[in-house]
């Protein structure tokens, strides 16, 4: 009984290559606005929490009046 040379696989169709690049840019497509929208919701939310802090009367350049820093360090130093 001769052994029959085994040929190597056959490539995938064609069809079959277009139809899973096709299927990839559609998902990087809904992912790409997946994410638009995700960054679109995080800006909203943003606004309206900065919004109700300014309305609570915070001041987003005002330093805070409680240090840990002791009173008279800077002069120790020079």
């Amino acid at each position: 009984m001769p052994q029959e040379p085994k040929n190597p696989p056959a490539p995938p169709a064609q069809d079959d290559v277009e139809k899973f690049l096709n299927e990839q840019k559609a998902i990087e497509a809904r992912r790409q606005d997946l994410i638009k929208d995700l960054l679109r919701q995080k800006e909203a939310a943003m606004k309206d929490f900065d919004e109700k802090l300014a309305k609570l009367g915070h001041n987003e350049n005002h330093r805070p009046r409680r240090s840990h820093h002791k009173k008279g360090a800077d002069e120790k130093k020079a």
